[in-house]
């Protein structure tokens, strides 16, 4: 594994998904189940959350592997929010095996296992045996402890997790009356219990769903009744039954379709495969890398992570499909209509598209919804406003509070001019206009920002012409 710490910027990532809980010991005191757990590095994803290299079935895995397993950077932290219970989420029958002891140790090669279950026909754990998992083989090793090593054929038995159980409801999830959390319900439990401000959400392999897309854009809708967060998702490569999208013109019709258009949002199509089979979705591998972009700005969103290098080595259409993939001038129709995607370009394979969702080339009147970065800057600066003045609701609103609050947001703007991330003269204002009596009777004050975030390098032309003037020179 990689050791080297995390790059960490100011984005802060939530995924939402399943995760081997049943590999940690302790799983249901330790609070893994529908629960912000925050990640900053490898050894917290064994400890804390599990690891299994089947994506399909533990889905939080293939961000968990991307973020802090990888020799082209690791990027955190992040929020991870699985909703795996292993007490619900099992299989019905216990599974019973004979392992055969080999100098006082036996191993189980398996990650649906529920480690806490594991038992061994008439030996204590800690008494007679210790269990512990090893990762990397994907192994239960099972090593005696007692005076008398273990030999010979022993009767165990476990149950086992089974991850098909999860459904897009356990995904969607929300909150009860009674305050229980679940599913995308528990983005609302990030800032209260971390401190931590979310700004991205995705779910690989549970946002191709169109009631999980739209309750991922609910989600991170003025979170806690403030912060606001992009979404990243992804297009299906397979419509069920056996409806394959694996073309740029179906991917487009599916999009529009199934109303992947929302300006609060990428989507991302297809999937990538790396050198060495790794198939990830691109919601993943763009979040990875903007969380590296945007630590190389200070935090500040305002540069997109498109035509920016990611470890794949092909387009992936899915098992079974003769598409051989498309370069960058036939990526480009997918991003003229809002889809973003990756290609191989300047001798690399890289990010492609640094429009939202809603863009459609044409057809476009507000212009906020052009580039990724104009939203997420809008959401930058309305989430960096209520952070800073959080503590100064409800004392007295005097007329030094009101200019000093004004002042120090044309500060900031300023600075963002500065820095490159905004353009020309942004203006920060107290306006009598937006400030009626009667509003400031009930204590609602309003300030207004105008700014434009700078616009991306989307293409150049050089123009060239022949000329004979040249031959003077003979």
């Amino acid at each position: 594994s990689i050791a080297q710490t995390s790059t960490q910027s100011g984005t802060l990532a939530v995924y939402v998904g399943t995760a081997p809980v049943n590999l940690i010991r302790g799983y249901a005191a330790a609070g893994v189940v529908n629960t912000p757990v925050q990640l900053n590095n490898w050894a917290a994803v064994q400890r804390m959350m599990g690891y299994s290299s089947d994506w399909a079935s533990f889905t939080l895995c293939e961000a968990f592997k991307l973020h802090f397993d990888n020799a082209s950077g690791n990027a955190g932290p992040i929020i991870a929010i699985n909703v795996l219970d292993p007490a619900i989420h099992k299989k019905a029958e216990e599974t019973i095996v004979q392992l055969q002891f080999v100098n006082g140790r036996a191993t189980i090669q398996s990650d649906t296992i529920i480690l806490d279950t594991l038992a061994l026909a008439d030996k204590v754990e800690g008494e007679d045996y210790s269990v512990d998992y090893n990762y990397t083989t994907g192994e239960v090793i099972i090593q005696s402890v007692g005076e008398t090593p273990i030999t010979g054929q022993v009767s165990t038995s476990y149950t086992e997790v089974d991850p098909s159980m999860v459904d897009a409801d356990d995904i969607i999830g929300g909150v009860t009356a009674g305050g229980v959390y679940s599913g995308l319900g528990v983005v609302g439990l990030v800032y209260p219990e971390t401190g931590l401000i979310p700004n991205l959400l995705a779910a690989p392999g549970w946002s191709e769903i169109p009631a999980v897309y739209n309750e991922m854009i609910t989600a991170g809708t003025k979170i806690n009744g403030h912060w606001d967060a992009f979404v990243i998702a992804d297009l299906p490569l397979l419509e069920a039954p056996s409806t394959r999208i694996d073309t740029i013109e179906t991917a487009i019709g599916w999009a529009e379709d199934n109303g992947f258009t929302n300006e609060r949002s990428k989507v991302m199509w297809p999937q990538f495969q790396t050198a060495a089979g790794e198939i990830y979705h691109g919601s993943t591998l763009w979040v990875w890398r903007q969380l590296l972009v945007d630590a190389e700005n200070n935090g500040i969103p305002g540069e997109t992570a498109s035509n920016k290098a990611e470890p794949i080595a092909r387009q992936y259409f899915g098992e079974g499909s003769t598409n051989r993939g498309f370069d960058q001038s036939r990526a480009n129709d997918l991003n003229a209509q809002g889809i973003t995607t990756a290609v191989y370009w300047g001798g690399q394979w890289v990010l492609w598209g640094g429009h939202t969702a809603a863009y459609k080339f044409g057809s476009v009147n507000d212009k906020r919804v052009i580039f990724d970065n104009n939203l997420r800057m809008m959401m930058y600066i309305t989430n960096s406003f209520q952070q800073e003045w959080a503590l100064t609701i409800d004392q007295p609103m005097t007329v030094a509070l009101a200019d000093t609050i004004r002042n120090r947001e044309q500060e900031k703007a300023d600075a963002l001019v500065s820095m490159g991330m905004l353009i020309g003269t942004p203006v920060v204002q107290f306006l009598e206009s937006e400030n009626s009596t009667d509003e400031l009777t009930e204590g609602n004050f309003v300030w207004d920002f105008q700014g434009t975030p700078t616009p991306q390098f989307k293409s150049g032309t050089l123009r060239v012409a022949y000329t004979d003037a040249g031959f003077a020179s003979y």
